[in-house]
């Protein structure tokens, strides 16, 4: 039954209408908000015969090009595997929705978002975790929970709710928060070293308007949910996996040596499975997951013991290798307990910047980017290398937006930057390790950034009103516990941030806690990396690009570039450089050494040079009348030296002086008629000495 409801967020109506398309989906939404149209479906498989071990969700969202009136570039002219923005905004709705869904409810479930029109004067991200929201709630599915979300920024005291996409640049704190009526449940924060304290009256905004989202659409709710019955057989394989390997598996889980934990555990579980019948291998492997989650948390709230044996506000140890790699412009090796990143930073020219071509972006260069990956060695497993997957995207997002505002201005450092983290080990929080040994390796690299930047993975875990909040987590404590919330930032404050749980929400109180833990935590890291390297190299490497930016006549440009962009390409060739310039005479030079890039300027600058009145110029017949001599003094300038102005004596007829085409000779500008150069041979007959400028 199709049905509608409307609701003020940010002074802008958000209308959403369950059912008026795609009916055939079990559930759909269609959400108007300005002139953001976004369609979001939600449909499940019916019950698979095979036992499964995971719930099978998948989060899909799309942005159609023809939404903002654009054709896709590219040779095929049509979309094609999703660009990163869409990946990430993917990851921003299944965040929030999976921890939502019943805990045994374990059907193949898809949620696809497509935005149809695009509106680029307020935010639509919020969009599509709503859209989300709405579609499963009408649906048969047994999503039951609605969720809210909005998009905060703050600038000089001022909050906005969903701020446009021109204005995004502009705010020193951007929040992305969804939630239920009651509690937060995911959080994206980007910035400029903002304090807690704004981040927390930030959520406490987000809080009132998600609130609002969420009430308005208990009425979306369709009565006639799918049942999740009790599965009775899983509950006697876990009572009988709980009697015979509790003991066992308590031993393993707080022994202290990784790879003997890994081993052991290993074993256990070949020995439950030995005569296991393979229709019932997933509630087996279900229910040893879920002994393992009981006895960890258990121990942890009890007997308040973590499994390594460190204290809740403890963090692992800490190593730093700086300058690893002597070809590479800045290297870095950060390791934090078993969680070891090799963060490599490349300079380069405007050339290797990234030009962005999706519905958001027209061409823009992006010229800092940071990539993540996780070789399947950094956890000692085996698998195929295949590209980056959802997970090392957004953890490379996470990781670029907490570095990036640290960095210097393209006027100031004109390079492009690229960092790289490889994931050498891994046992929880490799991103955090990422920005640390990011931060480290541009430092290394001798970029003038503002300021170090360390970042933490704060953990919780919470039984009724008892609960741990956990510094520096560790691979149990992410994969057992109930929130992995990673923050980063300097010792003014926090440049990113990004909250998963796994559990209903978080209170005020949790938040704020945490909150203070992880400015602890952060500051202690930085101290530490304070000790590897106090302040920015003061030289590049001898392997980095030579870049230099300097100013020609705008009316000089297309000298440089010449016919069909000759001259430019000859200049290339010839000094194995790369140049840029633009219309106003900005030109930027990459040089492989100092050498070139001086040897580079100068003939550009003779390429481009304007005759001045009084200055001595060697320049080069041309032409010979019987008038006077043409001369080129620079590229592409000549002058005339006038019969009068060639000799003191008197000159019947140039051509009994034998002079030569090609012959070079001194001339002096002595001014200009008619735009045209005047030139004079004669005056530096008389013995007048210039200075040539």
């Amino acid at each position: 039954m199709q049905k509608s409801i409307e609701i003020e967020v940010g002074g802008s109506k958000l209308k959403i209408d369950i059912h008026r398309w795609a009916k055939q989906s079990n559930g759909s939404a269609v959400l108007t908000y300005n002139d953001n149209v976004l369609l979001v479906t939600a449909n499940m498989k019916e019950v698979e015969k095979e036992s499964k071990d995971f719930f099978p969700l998948i989060v899909d969202f799309r942005e159609s090009n023809y939404a903002a009136g654009k054709i896709p570039g590219g040779f095929f002219k049509r979309e094609g595997r999703p660009s990163e923005r869409e990946i990430l905004l993917s990851r921003l709705i299944d965040r929030p929705i999976r921890p939502l869904f019943p805990e045994n409810f374990l059907n193949d479930t898809q949620v696809i978002g497509m935005m149809v029109s695009a509106d680029f004067s307020i935010d639509y991200d919020s969009m599509g975790i709503i859209g989300a929201s709405a579609a499963l709630l009408s649906s048969t599915i047994p999503f039951t929970t609605p969720l809210g979300a909005v998009k905060i920024g703050w600038k000089d005291g001022e909050f906005c709710i969903n701020p446009g996409l021109e204005e995004i640049d502009e705010f020193d704190m951007v929040i992305q928060v969804a939630g239920t009526e009651k509690d937060i449940v995911m959080l994206e924060a980007g910035g400029n070293e903002f304090e807690e304290d704004v981040l927390k009256q930030g959520l406490k905004m987000a809080k009132d308007i998600i609130s609002e989202i969420c009430i308005a659409q208990k009425e979306l709710i369709n009565p006639d949910k799918l049942m999740i019955e009790e599965d009775t057989e899983f509950a006697n394989i876990y009572n009988s996996l709980k009697t015979k390997y509790e003991k066992s598996l308590k031993e393993v889980i707080f022994s202290k040596i990784r790879e003997e934990k890994k081993t052991k555990m290993s074993s256990i579980l070949d020995k439950i499975m030995e005569d296991v019948e393979e229709e019932k291998v997933g509630k087996y492997n279900n229910a040893f997951h879920k002994l393992q989650y009981n006895i960890f948390r258990e121990n942890l709230l009890k007997e308040k013991k973590r499994n390594d044996g460190r204290k809740f506000d403890e963090i692992r140890d800490i190593s730093i290798e700086l300058g690893v790699l002597p070809r590479v412009h800045g290297s870095a090796v950060f390791t934090r307990g078993e969680t070891q990143a090799l963060a490599t930073v490349t300079l380069g020219s405007e050339d290797d910047a990234q030009r962005l071509d999706n519905l958001t972006n027209n061409g823009d260069l992006k010229r800092f980017m940071l990539h993540y990956n996780f070789p399947p060695f950094s956890v000692g497993e085996v698998s195929f290398l295949r590209g980056a997957g959802r997970r090392e995207i957004g953890h490379g997002h996470l990781a670029e937006t907490s570095l990036e505002k640290v960095l210097p201005t393209h006027e100031t450092f004109p390079y492009t930057i690229r960092i790289v983290s490889d994931i050498l080990e891994s046992n929880g929080s490799s991103s955090m390790a990422t920005v640390c040994g990011g931060s480290l390796a541009l430092m290394n690299a001798g970029v003038p950034v503002k300021s170090p930047v360390a970042g933490i993975a704060m953990g919780l875990v919470k039984e009724g009103d008892e609960y741990v909040i956990l510094t520096d987590i560790a691979g149990f404590e992410d994969h057992f516990g109930d929130m992995d919330f990673k923050i980063a930032g300097t010792e003014k404050g926090i440049t990113a941030a990004q909250l998963d749980i796994k559990i209903s929400g978080l209170s005020d109180e949790i938040i704020e806690s945490t909150l203070k833990e992880a400015k602890k935590a952060r500051l202690f890291i930085l101290d530490k990396m304070k000790e590897a390297i106090l302040s920015p190299s003061e030289k590049l490497s001898e392997y980095a690009p030579v870049i230099k930016t300097f100013k020609i006549p705008n009316d000089k440009v297309r000298d440089l570039i010449g016919p069909g962009g000759k001259t430019v390409k000859e200049l290339i060739s010839t000094f194995n450089s790369k140049i840029n310039t633009d219309e106003q005479g900005n030109v930027t030079v990459a040089a492989p050494n100092t050498e070139v890039a001086e040897k580079l300027i100068k003939r550009i600058k003779e390429l481009t040079a304007s005759a001045e009145i009084g200055k001595i110029y060697k320049g080069k017949i041309t032409r010979i009348e019987d008038y006077g001599l043409f001369v080129e003094i620079l590229h592409g300038v000549t002058g005339l030296v006038h019969i009068s102005q060639i000799s003191n004596k008197r000159i019947q007829n140039i051509r009994d002086e034998h002079f030569k085409i090609g012959q070079m000779m001194d001339v002096k500008v002595i001014g200009f008629k008619e735009n045209k150069v005047q030139l004079s041979k004669k005056v530096l007959e008389v013995g007048e000495k210039f200075n040539n400028k």
